[in-house]
């Protein structure tokens, strides 16, 4: 929490914004002159470099070698020395890799227990006790061979008018399930298929398959009639199993059509918690208020999902502090190690992570993004960790090992069983899901003013002395107990629908 009151209107002693009393730098509130006065806890320093934005500034001089603190936690080392009001970032900013000495867990923390009354919304009951917030009829193609032919049966849809509880007939297309080894990589597909086609937010589905392809679809097939399957070869060809689709589809919209939505606890709620264009406010606005929300969620015994495993490198003991017990702290770390090695396998550290646009909007290194990032989570104690598309089965904070690329994170997100998604961004995103309504969350006001079609709720207004990181908590909170009723997302009226399973493997 920032040390001045970003909760007032900017003052002439507000231009930085200081996160902690240990810390060696501040962040610039907007963009500041060389040579301008700034003062941080009633010390003044003249500025030596324009400083952007989100960017950093020196306060005390930091000697070749020495620590960066921001969040009072080391974020980096200086590669030269550095003078206070000198702008901090990649040009004088060094990363390493840190070697933690863990604090693990003592005792153990009982999972959280539903209170007696709580907030509810209106969702669809499914039978094994879950709760879908949109009743979808899923045409999910098992390879890059069936993807054109089942994007074909979903816009057959498009101008036909549906039941009003029908959301819509929804394709997955993809390019995997084929020239892949048989082995870890097709294990991970199916397990992300199977989870995106047994999911509360999908009254039935179809599962569509050339017929010749690694991903056979007789690997989904099995007792109940809320799933079909159909291939390309024995059904005619493309628009043989467009037909074939639609004969299946019919019934299934029939029954759907029956399904009613029900006031549901929000003990139900699954949120998935995942940030893309991320900036240096992320870490000051809108990650702090949507942990805030996963806070209020967990205390109903609800679940958030945090995500991104390269995205929690360097603030993983943080999460390691507060784990229910020593086998959870362990598993996520497990998930950090293999990991590294899947990283090593290319040459490659977690610091490639920072896109160009992270750091334009002022992340220096990973180590800096991930401390941020990790905000999202709250402050609740980590019940489990599971792995990519894995089902959620534990309230309270879950952590899930996923890539900081956001399409194939969301997509492990709803594989293991979100029924909604917050989504936090600093430079701006479009990102959406087939199934799963995202919730975008601006960090900073010109994104919002930028990007206003996109963009749900404006987390700027803390920088901006407006609000709290609790008010925003509370109105995302509020927010998405009106979507999983059924009001629409920003990405849900553009038609945003991106899938994109994460491919770990060489092509064959």
């Amino acid at each position: 929490m920032s040390l001045i009151d970003i909760t007032k209107a900017p003052g002439p002693d507000d231009s930085l914004i200081l996160l902690n009393a240990a810390d060696t730098v501040a962040i610039a509130r907007a963009r500041l002159a060389a040579g301008a006065p700034v003062r941080v806890q009633g010390v003044e320093i003249v500025l030596r470099d324009p400083v952007p934005a989100g960017h950093k500034v020196a306060l005390k001089p930091i000697a070749a070698g020495g620590a960066i603190l921001r969040y009072g936690q080391l974020m980096g080392r200086a590669s030269r020395a550095i003078a206070p009001g000198e702008h901090v970032h990649t040009h004088n900013v060094a990363f390493q890799e840190i070697a933690f000495e863990y604090e693990f867990p003592v005792r153990e923390t009982p999972l959280p227990v539903e209170p007696a009354s709580a907030p509810v919304f209106l969702g669809y009951p499914r039978a094994d006790g879950r709760v879908g917030t949109r009743n979808y009829i899923a045409v999910v193609a098992a390879s890059n061979c069936a993807a054109h032919t089942a994007e074909l049966i979903a816009r057959s849809y498009e101008t036909e008018a549906l039941p009003d509880n029908v959301d819509g007939v929804v394709a997955f297309p993809h390019g995997e399930g084929c020239g892949c080894a048989i082995g870890p990589d097709t294990v991970q597909l199916q397990r992300t298929i199977g989870g995106v086609l047994d999911h509360p937010n999908v009254s039935a589905a179809i599962i569509l398959g050339l017929g010749c392809e690694v991903n056979q679809i007789g690997h989904y097939l099995g007792p109940g009639d809320r799933l079909a399957g159909l291939t390309l070869q024995s059904s005619g060809g493309t628009r043989g199993a467009v037909e074939a689709a639609r004969r299946e589809i019919a019934r299934f919209i029939e029954r759907a059509a029956t399904e009613r939505r029900v006031p549901t606890p929000a003990s139900k709620i699954v949120l998935g918690l995942n940030c893309g264009g991320s900036d240096s406010f992320s870490g000051i606005t809108a990650n702090p208020a949507l942990g805030h929300c996963s806070d209020l969620l967990a205390g109903l015994a609800g679940t958030a999902v945090l995500a991104e495993t390269p995205e929690i490198v360097g603030a993983e003991h943080l999460l390691v502090r507060r784990a229910r017990n020593r086998a959870v702290a362990q598993k996520l770390l497990g998930y950090i190690q293999s990991y590294k090695a899947y990283l090593n396998q290319f040459g490659v550290s977690f610091d490639a992570n920072p896109s160009p646009g992270n750091k334009d909007g002022g992340l220096t290194n990973i180590l800096e993004k991930s401390l941020g990032a990790v905000a999202k989570g709250g402050t609740s104690i980590l019940m489990d960790a599971v792995d990519f598309a894995e089902r959620i089965r534990t309230p309270g904070l879950v952590f899930m090992n996923t890539p900081g690329y956001d399409p194939p994170s969301l997509a492990g997100l709803a594989a293991g069983g979100v029924n909604l998604i917050a989504f936090t961004t600093g430079r701006g995103s479009a990102i959406g899901f087939p199934t799963v309504p995202v919730v975008k969350i601006s960090s900073n006001s010109a994104t919002w003013r930028r990007m206003p079609d996109n963009i749900d709720i404006n987390a700027g207004r803390i920088a901006d002395g407006q609000a709290s990181v609790e008010q925003i908590g509370r109105e995302i909170f509020d927010l998405l107990l009106r979507v999983a009723s059924g009001h629409r997302a920003a990405a849900e009226i553009l038609g945003h629908r991106e899938f994109v399973p994460w491919r770990i493997g060489p092509v064959m």
